[in-house]
């Protein structure tokens, strides 16, 4: 027998694992999410504080996109190797490390470790981006982009953890600022080992017995494919490269450290609300229109954000910045289901996000220098000609698929 033998599931049954997983998921998405919120939120003022040249100062959240690019291939392989549950429980392990390693940090004052606890939280952040997958596993068509978009809305939670425990904890260890906000990072991923726990296995899931399953070549040389991947690679890309920027740009404009990670909670917020409809709006409208709407509100939050450097121009850009996001990505995401064959998925979500996260890293880096040398409004301005290339990407798809859409 197989390695990836499964039990047979007929439609309605494979609906509510992915219902029950989507429940699952969404709260470990949750806790997951709160991760990233708070090295969002503190990365570049802890950055500008604990390194030795301003430019320095988003080179920790670059850290943490790089960790996640670093994560993504050794999630699938521990997915095929022990199953999504063990494999996502081990994830968030390491996440609670990333919370420690960060304490001790800022604890200590060294810039070192500091960007070795964001490359942790990376690694956890590789772990629960392939949550959006893992609920599709058994979800008919209809269902798949809702299946999506349900375990993304548990990141709506995230919007107020992380920022809200910054916000409660960042003097509670004074004069060490934000070293119990750290703490309580780790404790949330504790919090997600035991939720992830619940997770229902559909069967074995190993490796594929060999000469099972297409290329890796074939399958990314789909029309749909590559299409899929720019959509998903420049909608998370644009949305690092200005949230990782907009705290240090709020600090360095004179807004306080409340209104950055206030800025940053309406964002995440922003990103995982949608998401209640969003499945819905693919259902009906058809993922490519739902793409095609959060280009249009990503080019928004850049200009939203090129008009002027208030409280309102940045919380607007992000809350923009966000929803576009969501849209953008899910439908990305909706469309690349249809691109593989079940034996087929592990490889080609690794390889996804593999290629997201590895654009998302080069974005990183370039931030903080762009930032420091050129400041907010270049950060902005390099995101239209982006969002056009992606754009005609999708319309080209969509006029070569015309003949098919209903």
């Amino acid at each position: 027998m197989s390695a990836v033998a499964e039990l047979p599931f007929d439609a309605a049954a494979g609906n509510r694992v992915a219902k029950r997983n989507a429940l699952v998921l969404a709260m470990g998405q949750a806790l997951a999410g709160g991760n990233g919120s708070v090295v969002t939120a503190t990365g570049g003022i802890l950055g500008a504080m604990l390194a030795p040249d301003k430019s320095l100062a988003t080179l920790p959240i670059s850290i943490m996109v790089v960790g996640t690019w670093a994560g993504t291939l050794p999630v699938g392989f521990l997915v095929r190797r022990f199953g999504r549950r063990s494999a996502y429980q081990i994830g968030a392990a390491v996440g609670c490390l990333a919370g420690l390693i960060g304490y001790t940090a800022v604890i200590e004052g060294s810039f070192a470790l500091y960007l070795a606890a964001t490359f942790c939280a990376g690694l956890y952040q590789a772990s629960h981006q392939s949550y959006r997958f893992a609920a599709a596993d058994t979800a008919t068509g209809d269902f798949k982009g809702k299946a999506v978009s349900w375990v993304l809305a548990g990141g709506l939670f995230a919007a107020f953890l992380g920022p809200q425990l910054v916000i409660l904890t960042k003097d509670l260890m004074a004069p060490y600022l934000f070293a119990a906000s750290y703490l309580g990072q780790a404790a949330t991923a504790v919090c997600a080992v035991v939720v992830l726990s619940f997770i229902r296995v559909r069967g074995p899931y190993a490796p594929v017995a060999p000469g099972r399953g297409r290329g890796l070549a074939e399958i990314a040389r789909q029309p749909r494919f590559i299409v899929a991947a720019a959509c998903g690679v420049a909608s998370y890309s644009l949305m690092n490269l200005m949230m990782t920027a907009a705290p240090l740009a709020m600090f360095d404009c004179g807004h306080s450290v409340r209104n950055a990670a206030l800025g940053i909670q309406w964002h995440v917020l922003a990103m995982y609300a949608p998401s209640f409809v969003t499945g819905g709006l693919i259902a009906r409208f058809g993922a490519i229109s739902i793409v095609a709407i959060g280009l249009a509100l990503l080019a928004a939050s850049a200009l939203v954000g090129f008009d002027g450097i208030t409280v309102a121009h940045f919380w607007g850009a992000l809350v923009l910045l966000g929803v576009g996001w969501n849209f953008a990505f899910v439908g990305a995401t909706t469309m690349l289901l249809d691109c593989y064959r079940p034996e087929e998925r592990s490889k080609v979500q690794s390889f996804n996000d593999f290629l997201i996260f590895g654009t998302m890293a080069l974005g990183s880096f370039a931030s903080g220098a762009m930032l420091a040398h050129f400041g907010w409004y270049v950060v902005n301005l390099v995101m239209l000609p982006v969002v056009g290339a992606a754009a005609a990407m999708l319309a080209w798809l969509a006029l070569r698929e015309r003949p098919k859409i209903a």
